[in-house]
């Protein structure tokens, strides 16, 4: 897969000693399609690409999406390069969407661990930062139109991940934690968000999670918690499981019922008690009759 580099600055290098870039996987058709920006994890300390990278960016072309994975810069680099590095991975996305096909107001971003974080940054706290380089790209926006954060570090509190923390911000981070803490600064304008983690996640407290979802709820966002009982940490696309398997799925069903909000007017009243009694009464009525 050919790398497409962020930025012209040839300085401006990750841990490989490469440049920020995004990979395209691009699905084999002339037909527009809604795309993922993909963002591993790493806990701010390098890009899990191999395991949180293209085998989830596969995962969403089978599922009808265009797909993009991110390799941002991480520490020694702290706040906000990788922060950069994303925001400018979405405008390239919208800026190139008539060459690659995409619809410029159907791109989501899914981040892993660490890539939660910086997913998340890209709804809720970047919008102070400057991501301009000269070009056509500058005048697109950098928030994704969801967000898919699993098993996330969102909160920065003493409770939750250090590590990613420390990494991001400095040995000093503890100050000025809150100021990065994306539950703390959920507001009406945050995009929907899908939320996946495990109870048993042993590095990363689901709380994360909870805590973003109680944030989203308060501010009435769309938010969905996809919440599994058994699984480590980085359970990446659950694979051979009964439930962790079924998040990209999940997700996707996510974006989907988004889209018909807008465009059904019947939606919201599918959602309603009084709607699911009369379908039920209506599906069952023969079964029952015939008993």
């Amino acid at each position: 897969m050919q790398k497409i580099f962020l930025w012209n600055d040839e300085t401006l290098t990750v841990r490989s000693g490469s440049r920020p870039s995004i990979v395209p996987f691009l699905l084999e058709d002339d037909k527009i399609h809604p795309a993922v920006l993909v963002i591993p994890g790493g806990g701010y300390g390098c890009v899990c690409e191999s395991s949180e990278g293209s085998p989830i960016a596969l995962k969403f072309n089978e599922l009808g999406y265009h797909a993009f994975v991110l390799d941002y810069r991480t520490a020694p680099d702290h706040w906000p390069a990788p922060q950069l590095d994303g925001m400018r991975a979405m405008k390239l996305i919208r800026a190139n969407a008539e060459m690659w096909r995409v619809d410029p107001g159907k791109v989501a971003v899914c981040g892993f661990s660490a890539g939660a974080h910086l997913a998340g940054s890209l709804g809720i706290l970047c919008d102070a930062l400057d991501a301009s380089a000269g070009d056509a790209a500058d005048g697109f926006s950098h928030i994704p139109d969801v967000m898919i954060l699993c098993y996330g570090v969102l909160a920065f509190a003493p409770w939750s991940h250090q590590g990613t923390q420390i990494n991001l911000l400095g040995e000093d981070f503890a100050g000025s934690a809150s100021d990065y803490s994306l539950p703390e600064h959920v507001s009406e304008k945050t995009p929907p968000a899908f939320l996946m983690h495990t109870v048993c996640d042993q590095a990363v407290a689901f709380k994360n999670s909870m805590v973003f979802a109680e944030a989203m709820a308060a501010h009435k966002r769309p938010c969905q918690l996809a919440l599994n009982y058994w699984g480590d940490h980085g359970m990446l696309l659950g694979i051979d499981t009964l439930d962790a398997v079924n998040w990209p799925v999940q997700a996707h069903a996510f974006m989907q019922s988004l889209e018909m909000m807008k465009n059904d007017p019947d939606f919201r009243e599918r959602y309603t008690n009084a709607y699911q009694s009369m379908a039920e009464n209506r599906v069952f009525s023969d079964f029952f009759q015939n008993k």
